[in-house]
């Protein structure tokens, strides 16, 4: 396993917006939890959950830039092959791009909808 020394005057690591996503998009893949990602890339649990609550604080403010657009069932049982969900007659598949998906039945609120989006994107 690699090591990282810091020394000099710069004592903190840069990460770009991009792959604290990436490294936040692991919590929860095959059962991982904030601890195991945390040690997988040798920062505290303590950086993730600033890092989570600063992209929520960041996205809660670009809310009014939301808009969904009329999805129509194409019908058939709920499937999942590959990239494509097909969704049932009681509901609708969302798939993410970090790869997960969010199941939805009935009609929420689309205030409620797109918090749960983001919330499952950033978490």
């Amino acid at each position: 396993m690699a090591q990282e020394i810091l020394i000099g005057v710069e004592r903190r690591r840069r990460w770009p917006d991009e792959r604290k996503l990436q490294i936040l998009a692991e919590v929860g893949v095959d059962g991982a939890s904030v601890s195991d990602v945390a040690r997988r890339h040798d920062l505290t649990r303590q950086h993730l959950y600033q890092w989570r609550s600063s992209f929520r604080q960041r996205l809660s403010a670009h809310d009014q830039d939301v808009h969904f657009v009329p999805v129509a069932p194409v019908g058939g049982n709920s499937s999942v092959s590959g990239d494509h969900v097909a969704p049932d007659a009681d509901g609708l598949a969302i798939v993410l791009r970090n790869g997960r998906c969010i199941r939805v039945t009935g009609y929420p609120a689309e205030e409620l909808l797109a918090r749960v989006i983001r919330i499952a994107e950033t978490a």
